[in-house]
């Protein structure tokens, strides 16, 4: 069955709009201007298969040329379970980067931002007919570098890091209807240590007294507790203990982890007095994360992270994905034996969240880069970033939030203060906003005020890295004096005193290599050189008494760069007990327990 486009709230009926639309390009921009919005077959000479891009061949276009103006159609019919007196509603996962939506020729509503979600109540620009017509308008400016577009190139052809294009809608269409009062929005707050679960759920307009929500939470088919609470104009709160002993368990057997990934489901019904008026079902994590003493944490015990960069990029269908290939990708990190993905310039599909949460794997939330610093893309990047915390703050998997790499979109951090105060702010927001996950404020170097201090090294010899990060003199040393990539470490040393070092970014060795087109950190000539040398990287890091995890670039080659573990195609270039055996050895720093 195909996992729901929006896991964390559900209802057992909705209607998937992907699939065949008639599509046209508009290079000159003349759409709006000849009301194509109207929706009239002459205007759409094509057809693409959605949710992928245009530029992918899974959309049934694959062209890879820019193309800034979009224009997309399809008929529908009203769903058989829309109720008279409900609202109709319709979702889009992302579309990248300006959409307008209109329906039946009626403008029903616009979204700015490529990586985050919007719905759009279309019930009022229904008709009596037998067919409804929406049509979607996309502008995607292929050099705009004040749109957080993360790995997207701009300025030609993918080249370096930077990969192709994904314009327009690249996530799931769907549509719900819902009581004219609904549950929109559930907000989880875990208290792991006290065994507690905060709830806020969000109404979609006030209520007045009387109104009231009941919860139903249960861990694999065993009920845990029932509570009931009333409602504030378009809000309910509460705070809910779980038992201390439930069946032969102890709350303890509740929480969450990648070796134990334990989620608590959620029956939620909004009750007018007595009768019921909507019911959803969610989940949550029993989990916490933080950081103590130079260690990372999870459920207040150290962890080792050890990770692989994630790009989220198919090599048919480019940032899209179907259902089947996010969860195979979860599958295979785990199965090469790592305990966390960093979600790289990304902001993923809920789906993959989804199975990360259900079968055990860590991740980081990252905002895609924008590439320049002015007013604009201040603007920009804070909308979209403030939506997608608010998108992915229940799923357990998600253990940090990370809004800046490298200094990408902030170049001059060391000079301006401006710029320093911007990415302290896009720190300080997500703190704001959630306060229950450690913040990174820019991975890489030229932190300001992080929990964590991530930090890269491409080093490819083991006495490098050792001489770098063996112990804490070391450590201190590279901070202050070594410097990899040439950037300072810590810019302003507000982080957290606590804060743990991670290399979240090593490696990245190349197999196979041509030269003339592909890139690569470093190359290996060989499968047992790869191995070789990719064993080294992982026991000199392994050996450090202070640094507490990494990050191996990459999981999967990805377009032109072949510093994969996996091929584009998930095949793994070496045997999988051998990875596993490389990336699960024991750390010094946090020994098995």
């Amino acid at each position: 069955m195909t996992t729901h486009p929006r896991p964390q709230l559900t209802r057992p009926e909705w209607t998937s709009l992907d699939g065949e639309w008639a599509f046209a390009y508009d290079d000159e921009d003349q759409g709006q201007v000849g009301r194509w919005f109207h929706g009239a077959h002459n205007h759409f000479n094509r057809v693409i298969t959605v949710p992928f891009p245009p530029e992918s061949p899974a959309s049934g276009i694959g062209d890879p040329d820019p193309h800034p103006y979009l224009w997309y159609r399809r008929d529908f019919a009203v769903p058989a379970d829309h109720a008279e007196g409900n609202r109709l509603l319709l979702h889009f996962g992302a579309v990248d980067y300006q959409a307008i939506v209109w329906l039946n020729g009626v403008e029903v509503g616009r979204h700015t931002g490529g990586h985050t979600p919007f719905t759009i109540d279309i019930t009022e620009a229904l008709i009596d007919a037998p067919h409804q017509v929406v049509v979607v308008r996309a502008v995607d400016q292929p050099d705009d570098l004040t749109q957080p577009r993360g790995k997207q190139a701009w300025g030609g052809k993918p080249r370096g890091i930077l990969y192709q294009r994904t314009s327009g809608i690249w996530q799931p269409v769907w549509l719900e209807s819902v009581p004219a009062v609904s549950i929109n929005r559930v907000r989880w707050s875990p208290d792991a240590m006290a065994g507690k679960l905060g709830l806020r759920v969000q109404l979609s307009r006030p209520v007045p007294a009387g109104w009231s929500v009941r919860v139903h939470l249960s861990f694999e088919g065993t009920t845990l507790t029932r509570d009931a609470f009333s409602v504030s104009e378009d809000v309910g709160e509460r705070t809910i203990t779980l038992p201390t002993v439930f069946g032969d368990h102890q709350t303890s057997g509740l929480l969450w982890s990648p070796r134990y990934p334990r989620l608590i489901d959620a029956a939620i019904e909004l009750l007018d007095g007595d009768r019921l008026v909507d019911t959803v079902a969610s989940y949550a994590g029993l989990r916490s994360v933080g950081v103590r003493k130079g260690r990372f944490l999870l459920n207040n015990r150290p962890v080792y992270l050890r990770m692989a960069l994630e790009q989220g990029y198919w090599p048919e269908s480019h940032l899209a994905a179907t259902d089947e290939q996010l969860k195979r990708e979860v599958e295979l990190a785990k199965e090469l034996g790592f305990n966390a993905l960093r979600i790289h310039q990304k902001v993923e599909d809920p789906r993959f969240l989804y199975w990360c949460d259900k079968l055990g794997l860590m991740t980081w939330g990252e905002m895609p880069s924008s590439y320049v610093f002015t007013e604009k893309a201040i603007t920009r990047f804070t909308q979209e970033w403030t939506e997608a915390i608010e998108r992915d703050i229940n799923h357990p998997c998600v253990v940090t939030w990370v809004p800046t790499n490298e200094s990408w979109g902030v170049p001059d951090l060391e000079n301006d203060p401006r710029q320093r105060a911007y990415t302290r702010m896009l720190a300080d927001l997500a703190r704001a906003l959630d306060g229950s996950r450690p913040v990174i404020s820019n991975d890489g170097w030229e932190h300001l005020s992080s929990d964590i201090l991530a930090l890269h090294d491409y080093a490819d010899s083991s006495e490098v890295l050792l001489d770098r990060w063996e112990d804490a003199d070391a450590v201190a040393n590279t901070i202050a004096n070594v410097q990899p990539g040439n950037r300072r470490k810590i810019v302003e040393d507000r982080s957290n005193p606590d804060a743990p070092v991670i290399l979240t970014e090593i490696g990245g060795l190349g197999h196979p290599i041509d030269r003339s087109k592909r890139w690569h950190f470093w190359s290996t000539d060989s499968k047992s050189e790869l191995q070789e040398r990719f064993a080294e990287v992982i026991d000199a890091v392994l050996a450090s008494d202070t640094v507490v995890g990494f990050c191996y670039t990459q999981l999967t080659d990805t377009m032109q760069e072949m510093n994969g573990l996996l091929d584009a195609e998930r095949n793994p270039k070496l045997p999988i007990d051998a990875i596993r055996a490389i990336i699960t050895a024991p750390s010094k720093s946090v020994p098995p327990r």
